[in-house]
């Protein structure tokens, strides 16, 4: 399958790796990121959200998906805009797939949200994801297809987890009472991706986390038994100092359900809860390092 992702990075890497029956193109914001992304074998073309390559617009009019892994900030409004002539022209065109972040539900007092829940979120950010939802929803209704939106819990898996951040001393165990998170592994977003590309079902929402949403505390803590570690200390919430970023994720309090995904699409994650995906990783070595 030709698949043009707009925005090659952690999951977009994951998944065309993992899938041999992927030909993928894909996008850089620089030139140096363009020749990365060529010596991993993704024909790579330049594109900021100004500055469209060329290029970009006959790997687009070939594409028989799209998937849109930049977020907003990097330009997924001029792309749609600049390049919708490519998009309507792409005549082999099927599947169109934004990724966007289970941060748009906002915060449900620590309830269970299924694809079906309001999107309650206020942030910038969670605003920015759902004016990206509809713009690239229109694109492709426009082209004669129906959109997936998968909606990703806070993601780790290589070089990006918990482990990592303790060897590197940035781990930090901020107690908020009541507060839980999903998260969800590089690995189970790429088979989810998967899935929706090839089974060949109508767009729609999906969710993408783990089986166990839990206190983020209590998953730093795990991972600093499995590295041999003492734990940071507890830092009550109320007297931590925040980013704008770490308090946004904080004001929001939801457990995500992943039900619809395992029914109709047969979706069994590897790694269900935090407790397998980061023992995969210290086995691999993952925060051993001085």
């Amino acid at each position: 399958m030709r698949v043009l992702f707009f925005g090659v990075g952690y999951c977009a890497r994951r998944l065309v790796a993992r899938e041999s029956w992927i030909e993928a193109s894909g996008t850089a914001r620089s030139a140096e990121g363009v020749a990365a992304l060529r010596a991993e074998g993704v024909d790579a073309y330049a594109f900021d959200g100004a500055h469209v390559d060329p290029g970009l617009e006959r790997a687009l009019k070939k594409a028989e998906a799209i998937v849109v892994s930049i977020p907003p900030r990097d330009g997924t409004g001029a792309a749609v805009e600049r390049l919708k002539a490519a998009i309507n022209a792409a005549a082999d065109l099927r599947r169109v797939l934004y990724y966007s972040t289970i941060g748009v539900y906002g915060d449900h007092g620590g309830g269970w949200v299924d694809e079906t829940s309001a999107t309650l979120t206020r942030t910038f950010r969670g605003l920015a994801r759902l004016e990206d939802e509809a713009r690239w929803t229109a694109a492709a209704r426009a082209r004669g297809v129906e959109p997936d939106i998968l909606r990703l819990a806070g993601i780790y898996g290589p070089g990006r987890n918990a482990l990592i951040n303790l060897r590197q001393g940035q781990a930090r165990r901020i107690v908020k009472p009541g507060q839980v998170f999903n998260r969800a592994h590089v690995d189970d977003i790429a088979e989810l991706t998967r899935l929706v590309l090839t089974r060949g079902l109508e767009g729609q929402i999906w969710n993408v986390a783990d089986d166990e949403p839990a206190p983020p505390q209590d998953v730093v803590a795990y991972a600093a038994a499995l590295l041999g570690l003492p734990p940071p200390p507890e830092e009550p919430f109320d007297e931590a100092r925040l980013s704008s970023m770490t308090a946004e994720f904080y004001a929001d309090n939801k457990r995500v359900s992943i039900a619809k995904a395992k029914t109709v699409l047969g979706f069994v994650p590897a790694y269900p809860t935090y407790r397998e995906g980061l023992r995969a990783l210290a086995e691999a070595g993952e925060g051993r390092g001085a």
